[in-house]
């Protein structure tokens, strides 16, 4: 169990109970300076060492290290309650676990021994985006006060909550961005853009992978939720600054459906609890029900695992440096209120002023606290609730089918093994069928996959492997849609390309234990891959695009031998000597063009490819070479070689056309290299930065989206201007060609269906 991964810090702080509040040591003694300072970060080195202290010091706190970091930092947890607590934590762990399972209660009156006994189980989280620096500050004044004060309700949320905190879930992003900050505070450059992906390979994309769990530090965040299964868990977030000064839950429609509707009512009265307890405070600008909504599993796990995911979003300086926000400047509708007029949701705006760390954290703690204080106060009821929510996916909904069944024998091992992967961290029971058998007329044969959906977190599986058809949301009878927070499709079938097929009756099936989620490296069988000879470059500019991250993670987790080449490599020349293909992720035309401009960021960081960079790739190309140009990159490479393609849906009205996430057919032309060896019929991801084209006789068309209706999963307004149009195109340009994808084939390495097509397109 992960509390049992302690470091000596952690057994010496249980046995420091009987040390007093006055020996634990302030942030500023330790720091040098308050928490919540003007122009004043802790990197994680210096938080770390103060979390040790902490643990050395107070007997209220532990320290866990759970693992590493992509980049090797420690990856670490507190569990903070009052010492009493911490002396029968194990006690307390196998009442969560009871609770998170009716199927162990051996009645009512066993039941109310568990509740009685029991304690509220509380995560909260910080830092996930690094940039949103004061999540990560907050937690060290949290755990302080925590750690010391003897006030009634600190003593009261001590006895009744076991509060476990991740002060970072991004250590590397947090080291980062407080060490760039601190380097260049009071210079030209106070509170210049990180001129890379804060975190290694996804950036603020690290927040989507919440089942996919491609990332170091989700997987051990997930094993540290499934160890324990919270009732509540708090994501501390940062927004824009021109708006609300905070947002709690309600979250704005819609829910996704697998959500227990006494979770999402215990959300709702948990973030207006809260909204409450920070306006009491005399702090104004607090929304609820605006922005955010509660749809996609990528984001919000703990809905489907019986916890209350409650969002904070507050809102954001220019990193540790104040800014003065005018009343022009915040007197703008939002989605769901108008940030410069009081209503039911956002009753006391925010006039304006100097904004800066110190409300940052002063509003966090705030609200943090107010979370702490509601599990405290209604213990029972966090109990009863989650106890409840449970059971209801024990006895199966009626919503739900019997059972998913994934068919042994299916071509695409990846997707199987990657899906089956994602169900088993997500403390899915999946078993395998030892013998053959025959369910709702089908034969299934030995060695296929059952998920039975009478069983705890049943929701989670039901939303992974249906078919999402997202509402048509307006703003009014045939006007513009309201646009979701994140996606709308997320089906794990058609992203990944295999079958799942939901059975009404599970019959009696010989099937072995629940299986353990499988070693798995991610990667495609070499016949897919193997052929990749060419010598392939991805570009990587200081304003490098999420995907592209994205694609670096999925080519070194295939062992592809590539080059990471930035804008001084691109204009030296002599690129067809040293790369056969070289990778454009989506980017704007003028970020590649342009970059970053000079007195943004230090001069090293600033401009583009620029005329140098332009004469380079033209030249490389036509020597031979090959450019793989996704999205936005498309525009650049078209102006570059003067392509007859243009992008058909470009510039409509949302009214005619909207795509904000979805899983689209996808139809493939033989006879192209990009296209060999595949099924000639596919799924493609289309969200609101992908293409179709309208294209010359000299192009060669290599895929189209589905004819007549494209969507499979999600929502799609126009398809009409989609369907039979041209994804994917070639164009030879004098000894070389140019790949153009219209859709992204590795959008947050989930669509394993398409990156056949990538690693294709690699070769020449």
């Amino acid at each position: 169990m992960i509390r049992r991964v302690m470091s000596t810090v952690s057994i010496l702080a249980v046995t420091a109970s009987t040390l007093g509040a006055q020996s634990v040591p302030t942030p500023r003694q330790h720091f040098g300076f308050d928490i919540g300072e003007d122009r004043k970060l802790a990197n994680w080195d210096a938080l770390t060492a103060y979390y040790e202290k902490l643990a050395e010091s107070s007997g209220r706190v532990t320290v866990d290290t759970l693992g590493t970091t992509t980049m090797g930092q420690p990856f670490v947890m507190l569990t903070i309650t009052s010492p009493g607590n911490h002396a029968r934590l194990d006690e307390l762990h196998d009442i969560q676990m009871k609770l998170a399972d009716p199927r162990t209660v051996s009645g009512s009156a066993e039941l109310e021994r568990l509740i009685e006994a029991g304690r509220t189980i509380v995560m909260i989280t910080h830092g996930i985006h690094a940039t949103e620096v004061g999540g990560s500050q907050t937690a060290a004044r949290l755990a302080w006060r925590l750690a010391t004060s003897n006030d009634a309700d600190i003593r009261k949320i001590l006895d009744e909550v076991v509060l476990l905190q991740i002060p970072s879930l991004n250590p590397d992003g947090l080291q980062w961005v407080a060490d760039w900050y601190n380097e260049h505070v009071g210079t030209e450059f106070e509170a210049a853009p990180l001129p890379w992906l804060y975190q290694y390979y996804v950036g603020h994309d690290n927040n989507r992978d919440w089942y996919a769990y491609t990332q170091d530090e989700t997987i051990l965040t997930v094993a540290a939720q499934n160890e324990w299964h919270p009732q509540i868990v708090h994501d501390i977030h940062q927004m824009g600054g021109t708006g609300a000064r905070i947002f709690f839950p309600p979250y704005i429609d819609p829910w996704e459906p697998n959500i227990d509707p006494a979770l999402t009512t215990a959300v709702n009265q948990l973030g207006m609890y809260m909204a409450a307890e920070v306006t009491s405070q005399g702090k104004p600008g607090v929304v609820v029900n605006a922005q955010y909504d509660a749809f996609t599993p990528a984001r919000a796990y703990m809905h489907y695992h019986g916890g209350a995911r409650i969002l904070s979003e507050t809102a954001s300086a220019s990193l540790a440096t104040p800014v003065d926000i005018t009343w022009d400047q915040l007197d703008s509708p939002r989605r769901g209120f108008h940030s410069g007029q009081p209503s039911w949701n956002f009753p006391d705006p925010w006039e304006g002023g100097e904004w800066g760390l110190p409300d940052i954290v002063d509003y966090m703690e705030s609200g943090a606290l107010a979370l702490l204080n509601n599990a405290a106060r209604n213990r029972r009821f966090w109990l009863e609730n989650f106890h409840g929510v449970v059971g209801r996916a024990v006895e199966g909904w009626d919503s739900w089918p019997d059972a998913w069944i994934i068919p042994a024998g299916q071509a695409n091992t990846t997707g199987v093994k990657y899906a089956i992967r994602s169900l088993a961290m997500g403390d899915v029971e999946v078993h395998e069928a030892q013998t053959a058998f025959i369910a709702d007329g089908i034969r299934f044969p030995a060695g296929s996959f059952v998920i039975p959906m009478n069983q705890p977190w049943a929701g989670f599986a039901n939303s992974l492997l249906e078919v999402q058809v997202y509402p048509d949301l307006r703003a009014y009878p045939g006007g513009p849609p309201l646009a979701p927070y994140d996606v709308t499709g997320h089906t794990l079938g058609y992203l990944m390309d295999f079958e799942a097929v939901a059975v009404e009756r599970l019959p009696q099936v010989t099937m072995g234990a629940p299986i353990s989620p499988p070693d798995f490296d991610f990667r495609l069988p070499a016949h897919l891959t193997g052929r990749n000879a060419s010598r392939v470059a991805v570009y990587k500019p200081p304003q490098e695009s999420m995907e592209a991250g994205w694609t670096r993670w999925l080519f070194d987790e295939h062992g592809l031998t590539y080059d990471t080449i930035r804008n001084a490599d691109v204009q030296r020349g002599d690129l067809a000597d040293r790369y056969d293909v070289i990778v454009l992720q989506a980017q704007d035309m003028g970020s590649i063009e342009s970059g970053y401009p000079r007195g943004r960021v230090p001069d090293m960081y600033a401009g583009g490819l620029g005329p140098t960079g332009r004469d380079a790739l033209r030249d490389f190309v036509e020597d031979g070479g090959r450019v793989v140009a996704i999205e936005e990159s498309v525009e650049y490479v078209v102006d570059l070689f003067d392509l007859d393609v243009e992008n058909r849906v470009a510039g409509l009205a949302t009214t005619d056309f909207y795509v904000p996430g979805s899983i689209l057919r996808l139809e493939l032309e033989p006879g192209s290299n990009v296209t060999e060896g595949l099924d000639p019929e596919g799924t493609a991801w289309f969200w609101r930065s992908s293409m179709a084209f309208d294209v010359g006789s000299d192009i060669e068309v290599v895929a189209r989206y589905g004819s007549g209706d494209p969507l499979l999963s999600g929502w799609v307004m126009g398809g009409d201007r989609l369907a039979g149009q041209p994804a994917i195109v070639e164009a030879s340009v004098g000894d070389g060609s140019v790949v153009m994808f219209g859709f992204q084939p590795n959008y947050r390495s989930q669509t394993v269906a398409t990156w056949p097509l990538l690693f294709n397109a690699l070769r020449r």
